[in-house]
């Protein structure tokens, strides 16, 4: 369990599934760079999160819900949290993640609604079996069920979250494909970096030879 000193926002999660040098530039760095596209997602999440509270027969929505869990040492906001009535009176809730562009090749959308939902299940003592990830490029909604694979992915990365930022480090650059699309490419510069390294370990390799 951690303290309520100790806890790191939940978006952290996703920022290290899609790259750790990301993450580590944001959270520990505390470096932060408006493009186009941040700027979308941004008005996105302010839209969803000025949305009042709706109730549509046997579904309640609410929005921009405070989450927290002490056992993964995260604190952050759901965007939409839908609480479906079940037969026996009660409410079930179902998270909903608003995201700017379109589903990706990774996790790092799961593991962010997961952890949401742990966060839920922790503050509400209830089980949530599933959630779904709404994105803007495509206008469709993607249902995400909790699995217990995707759970033990979530916890894996809360903890290796929490070292990240503990550590104070920020890892060196790897470039991929979708370095490109990501808004701190100016700030991270991972062709240059990574060019820079190559070539001083090649003059190390050239140099220390006989």
């Amino acid at each position: 369990m951690y303290s309520p000193e100790d806890l790191i926002q939940l978006s952290a999660l996703q920022h290290l599934v899609f790259c750790p040098r990301q993450c580590a530039l944001i959270h520990v760095e505390q470096t932060w760079t408006e493009s186009g596209r941040t700027a979308e997602g941004r008005i996105m999440h302010e839209r969803v999160h000025d949305e009042s509270r709706e109730s549509r027969g046997d579904m309640r929505i609410e929005y921009g819900v405070a989450l927290r869990s002490l056992r993964l040492g995260l604190i952050g906001k759901a965007d939409v949290v839908e609480f479906h009535r079940r037969p026996d009176g009660s409410w079930l809730p179902f998270p909903v993640e608003y995201k700017r562009g379109k589903p990706k090749a990774d996790d790092c959308d799961k593991v962010q609604l997961c952890a949401q939902a742990v966060c839920l299940e922790e503050m509400l003592s209830v089980a949530i079996p599933a959630g779904a990830l709404f994105y803007g490029q495509t206008r469709h909604r993607l249902d995400v069920v909790f699995d217990e694979v995707l759970r033990r992915e979530t916890e894996e990365t809360a903890r290796r979250t929490h070292d990240l930022i503990a550590s104070g480090r920020t890892p060196s650059p790897l470039y991929k494909k979708r370095c490109e699309s990501c808004s701190l490419m100016a700030e991270c510069l991972p062709k240059t970096i990574q060019k820079r390294r190559s070539v001083k370990s090649y003059l190390t390799r050239m140099l220390g030879e006989p």
